[in-house]
């Protein structure tokens, strides 16, 4: 049946069933539905992602193992969504931090997924309900036999593919133990999740016991506007009943069960003989054999349903079966046909096979039959005794509602899914600007990543999907929102650790209760950055107040927040990737370059001195050079070359091509450039001030001096050029200061900062 037709049907099936009012209220959930997919669903980002690698013109297995896992987990605060494998790009990477991949056979683009994920940190798991994983399994299916030679060589191919899939993956979860058994000599992690009844399932089925044991014996005062539809309909299937029959209902599926029917067969015909009142229904697609042609006007033939209406036709049946022959294949297969009956309090005679000996408890939930002869005393029992039926029927419906529901039976799946993923970590980001503080972000993300953990960016800008980190691809998620707000934001995913590093951050991830550890990476004294009345100014300042643990890579920062805040914050040291700011040769003997690094329009990093100290300097003896990100240069810089937001895996190239770096920041916690010029084997000349005084030495890396002596820097500047033993004392000592910053030296303590 088309997707197109199948929805027609169901939607004229609920307006004939149900009434206008239901058909109008399902209506417009599917519009609302419909709306919300129209966002790009790989903005979001939850916990889990199910991969559905399964075709819908099956579609109970989905509804199962994806459809209601997914509401399992959701019931245990678990966030989780799906997408199909023949959707999924590796752009869904991001989404999520565990993906669970169902049935899906190998090709190249879910391997390549998965090969991904593994390198971001991300857990893999495979979901499988079925022992289609190896030939060994299948070969016991005997309509498999009946194909031909080219489609039985294509349904083998499919087999081993899943195999395939499945062994990349870090898991697997499945339906039983007679599963988990096998699967476990493929898999070093198994975990049963049993299949289990919808919110859905069990309100049908409620709908169906009231249809069946309660709105026909109701007088038309004592229904409900609403219910009345479902009243006459209900009171006309009671009227036709014949309450004298005993129907046994045995709703099959696939043509594969026509085996496990002939097992119970010679039972059932000996009860039909023996009893005129049993009727045989049947549901799905099973051969009827030639056997019960003798009772063909007490067979019920039924075609394959959706499964919105089995509920109402088990109802409608005393007695359900679920026959199995022994084999290792029946052994893994899962106990729906109980749960869907038990549901609607119809009890079940089942084979003592699998699935059903783990979960039926005999004579009390169902009864469990060992051979033909059982199952003919079994079956002639509750023929005979429609209080043991009730009872038995009573008894299961009990069991299920309260332990076997994706409300009340998600927590082992939940705790399994936490067991075995990776920590993750994500950093929340103004914007991917290349700035000094971002720089030491990236890198701090990039060291955790190499730990283990799996990193995520949280952007407020919106316009990145993957951020390069050295040669690493990392996950980017948009914030998407008001700085201080988190309502209408798309991330629902827990983070284990949560760091802010800028003060807008810091009120989004105060906010953000999805979050085990939450952590304030402080690089500045962020309030120093805007003007008097400037409502950012006593904003940046207020989150130094935050209930979030302070990290900082300053030992002026974490002086000030001590001090000042009374917080005390883990301090780590800043690095310098040396292998590439390499050290390159000077000759003093002609031009001498200086750099002037900064953004002029920004007035603590107080450019305007620079070029005062500028024009102080011979023209003739020293060529400018300025790099900024951001400003242009004013009008009466004397400026020889202007480098504009220069890539930075470029700066450290520009860095060696200059003799000395002029730097006159009033407001730094730990200033870069300095440290970038010395890896070079350049040197220094930097007004001093609290932040820089982390690592800078006057006279031995660099040469300092105070705000507004600028004829001092001019000296300082012209004493480099001149003085080749000083000269010589400041590149060593500047070389020596660079190698103690190495980021390969500092993993340990960048990584102890979140631990």
């Amino acid at each position: 049946m088309g997707r197109f037709r199948e929805l027609a049907g169901n939607a004229k099936y609920i307006y004939k069933e149900e009434g206008p009012k239901v058909f109008i209220d399902k209506l417009g959930y599917h519009i609302r539905a419909r709306r919300h997919e129209k966002s790009d669903p790989r903005d979001f980002y939850s916990d889990v992602l199910f991969v559905n690698g399964c075709a819908y013109s099956v579609p109970h297995p989905i509804r199962y193992r994806v459809d209601h896992q997914l509401e399992q987990l959701n019931a245990c605060g678990v966030t989780v969504r799906k997408v199909d494998e023949w959707n999924l790009t590796n752009d869904w990477l991001r989404t999520a931090r565990v993906f669970i991949i169902y049935r899906c056979p190998y090709n190249d683009r879910i391997g390549e997924f998965i090969a991904l994920a593994k390198k971001l940190n991300k857990t893999v798991l495979y979901d499988i309900d079925d022992l289609v994983i190896d030939t060994k399994y299948t070969d016991q299916i005997k309509y498999l036999d009946t194909m031909s030679v080219e489609e039985r060589a294509s349904y083998d191919a499919g087999v081993e593919a899943m195999q395939k899939t499945m062994l990349l993956c870090d898991g697997v979860i499945t339906t039983t133990r007679g599963m988990a058994d096998e699967l476990a000599h493929y898999m070093p992690v198994v975990y049963v999740n049993r299949n289990i009844a919808s919110e859905e399932m069990v309100y049908l089925s409620e709908r169906a016991i009231r249809e069946r044991d309660t709105l026909p014996f109701l007088s038309e005062e004592q229904v409900d506007s609403e219910e009345m539809r479902q009243w006459r309909n209900a009171r006309k299937l009671s009227e036709s009943r014949d309450a004298s029959k005993v129907r046994i209902g045995y709703f099959s599926g696939s043509i594969t069960h026509n085996d496990d029917f002939a097992y119970v067969l010679p039972a059932i015909v000996r009860l039909m003989e023996e009893h005129p009142q049993v009727e045989l229904h049947i549901a799905g697609e099973l051969s009827v054999p030639e056997e019960l042609e003798c009772f063909r006007n007490r067979v019920v033939a039924a075609p394959f349903m959706p499964w919105e209406r089995l509920p109402r036709l088990i109802a409608g049946m005393d007695i359900n079966i679920a026959p199995l022959i022994d084999n290792v294949f029946n052994r893994a297969k899962s106990e729906n046909k109980w749960l869907e009956a038990a549901l609607v309090k119809v009890p079940t005679v089942a084979s003592n096979v699998g699935a059903f000996a783990d979960v039926v408890e005999d004579g009390v939930t169902g009864i469990l039959c060992d051979s033909s002869d059982q199952w003919y005393v079994s079956l002639k029992a509750l023929v005979e005794d429609a209080a043991l039926r009730k009872k038995i029927g009573q008894a299961a419906y009990d069991d299920c509602i309260s332990s076997k529901t994706t409300v009340t039976a998600g927590a082992g799946l939940a705790m399994f899914i936490r067991d075995v993923q990776a920590p993750n970590i994500a950093f929340a980001v103004p914007s991917f600007v290349i700035s000094g503080g971002n720089l030491v972000t990236f890198k701090h993300a990039k060291l955790m990543h190499d730990r283990g953990y799996d990193v995520t960016f949280l952007d407020a800008v919106g316009d990145d999907s993957w951020l390069k980190v050295d040669s690493l691809d990392l996950p980017v998620m948009s914030r998407c929102g008001h700085y201080g707000s988190v309502e209408g934001c798309p991330i629902s995913g827990y983070f284990d650790k949560l760091v802010a590093t800028f003060w807008e951050t810091a009120l989004f991830v105060e906010r953000y209760h999805l979050a085990g550890e939450k952590y304030y990476l402080v690089q500045n004294q962020e309030q120093g950055f805007y003007e008097p009345l400037d409502y950012r100014r006593s904003g940046a300042a207020a989150t130094y107040y935050a209930d979030l643990s302070y990290v900082t890579i300053s030992r002026w920062c974490q002086d000030w927040l001590r001090t000042k805040y009374g917080k005390t914050a883990r301090f780590a040291r800043n690095g310098l990737d040396l292998t590439v700011f390499r050290p390159a040769e000077r000759d003093y003997s002609g031009r001498i370059r200086i750099l002037v690094e900064g953004d002029c329009s920004v007035e603590y990093k107080n450019i305007d001195e620079s070029f005062r100290i500028i024009d102080l300097l011979d023209p003739e003896r020293f060529e400018i050079w300025y790099l900024s990100y951001k400003g242009e240069p004013k009008p009466y810089y004397r400026v020889d070359r202007f480098l504009h937001a220069v890539p930075h895996d470029q700066v450290a190239y520009v860095y060696q091509q200059c003799h000395i770096l002029l730097k006159t920041s009033i407001l730094e916690s730990f200033s870069y450039p300095p440290l970038e010029m010395m890896a070079t084997g350049g040197v220094s000349v930097v007004l001093s001030n609290p932040g820089n005084a982390e690592y800078l030495r006057d006279g031995e890396n660099c040469l300092l001096f105070g705000q507004g002596e600028e004829e001092r820097a001019a000296r300082l500047i012209q004493s480099i050029t001149d003085d080749e033993e000083l000269r010589g004392k400041l590149v060593a000592g500047g070389f020596e200061t660079a190698a103690s910053r190495d980021w390969a030296k500092l993993e340990e303590e960048i990584v102890g900062l979140y631990e």
